[in-house]
C-alpha cells in the first residue's frame, strides 16, 4: 500500500486527485487543507510525514489570488515559496516523492514561441515570483521531485469556464482581454499526466498543459457556442482591463519534456473542453 498525501485537496486539482484514483487499489490518500495542515509550519509538515511515510506528497496548495498577492506579500510567501520548502525538506527527510504544481507565471510572457522547460523564468508579478522561488527551494532541498508547470486551469471549483457561462444567465454581451495568448487545461487532463510520470523515476521540471493555444477572448466564445448561448464578446486589451498584477502575455508552454520521457500526451484544449462541459452537463 502507497500513502499519498494530498495539500489542498479541496481545490480544483486535488479534487480531481481523489476522483481519479478513487477506484485505483494499492493507494491509500491522505487528504489535507488548510484546515487539517499548515504548510507554512515545518514542524506540523515534518510530524505528518513521519507520522505516515509517505510514498508521495502532491502539493495542490497555493494563494492563487493573482492580484491579492500584489498587497498579501507576505502571506503570498508563506504559503507559495516557504509552504513548497517545507514540503521538500519533510519529503526528503522521510524519503517520499513530491509533486509540486507550478505556473506559467514563472516567465515573463514577452517570448512569442512557446516556452520550454529550460528557459529561464522571470516572473513579473508576486505570484510569479513567489511561485518561481518555490520552485528553486524545492530543486534545493527535495531530490526526487516532478515540478510540473500548468496554465489556465479548470475543474471542479471556481473557474473561468464557470464563471464564463453565470455570466451568460444575465448578460448579452461580455468584455474579455484577447492579447494573453495560452492554453486552457483540463484538471483531469493534468492528473492523467500526473499519474503517467508519479511512479517512475524521471525526475525533474515539466510543463503540463492541453495541446494547442488560444486567448482569452477566443476561449470565451468557445465556451459559449459549445454551450448555446448567444452571448457577444467583446475584445478589450490587458491595458484597457487594469488589472493590478502584471500578466504574462504569451504563455504557451510546450510540454518537451513529457514527450522525451514518454509521459501522457495531452488532449487538444477544445477537446478537452468539451469532455468538461459535458460533465458538468453544459454542453448543448
Amino acid at each position: 500500500m502507497k500513502t499519498i498525501i494530498i495539500t489542498g485537496c479541496r481545490g480544483q486539482l486535488g479534487r480531481e486527485i481523489n476522483k481519479y484514483y478513487a477506484d485505483k487499489r494499492g493507494l491509500e490518500f491522505i487528504n489535507t487543507d488548510v484546515d487539517e495542515l499548515d504548510i507554512t509550519d515545518v514542524e506540523a509538515v515534518m510530524e505528518l510525514c513521519r507520522a505516515n511515510q509517505p510514498y508521495a506528497i502532491i502539493n495542490c496548495a497555493a494563494y492563487t489570488a493573482v492580484d491579492a498577492c500584489e498587497t498579501n506579500q507576505d502571506l503570498a510567501f508563506k504559503i507559495n515559496t516557504l509552504g513548497p520548502r517545507n514540503l521538500a525538506i519533510a519529503a526528503d527527510a522521510v524519503g517520499a516523492k513530491l509533486v509540486h504544481i507550478s505556473t506559467d507565471y514563472v516567465f515573463d510572457g514577452t517570448k512569442e514561441t512557446p516556452y520550454m522547460e529550460y528557459d529561464k523564468p522571470n516572473p513579473q508579478s508576486i505570484y510569479g515570483i513567489t511561485k518561481s522561488r518555490a520552485e528553486d527551494m524545492v530543486k534545493h532541498f527535495s531530490h526526487r521531485y516532478f515540478i510540473f508547470r500548468t496554465a489556465w486551469l479548470y475543474g471542479d471549483g471556481h473557474n473561468f469556464v464557470k464563471t464564463m457561462l453565470k455570466l451568460a444567465e444575465t448578460h448579452d454581451e461580455v468584455k474579455v482581454v484577447s492579447d494573453q495568448f495560452g492554453t486552457p487545461t483540463s484538471a483531469l487532463e493534468l492528473v492523467k499526466a500526473i499519474d503517467s510520470i508519479l511512479f517512475t523515476d524521471n525526475y525533474g521540471t515539466y510543463h503540463a498543459t492541453c495541446e494547442g493555444s488560444t486567448d482569452w477572448a477566443s476561449f470565451a466564445e468557445e465556451i459559449f457556442r459549445l454551450a448555446g448561448k448567444d452571448v457577444k464578446v467583446t475584445r478589450t486589451t490587458t491595458e484597457e482591463y487594469g488589472a493590478p498584477a502584471a500578466r504574462p502575455k504569451h504563455s504557451i508552454l510546450e510540454n518537451y519534456m513529457l514527450k522525451m520521457v514518454g509521459g501522457y500526451t495531452f488532449a487538444d484544449w477544445k477537446d478537452a473542453l468539451v469532455r468538461y462541459m459535458e460533465e458538468i452537463g453544459a454542453l448543448k
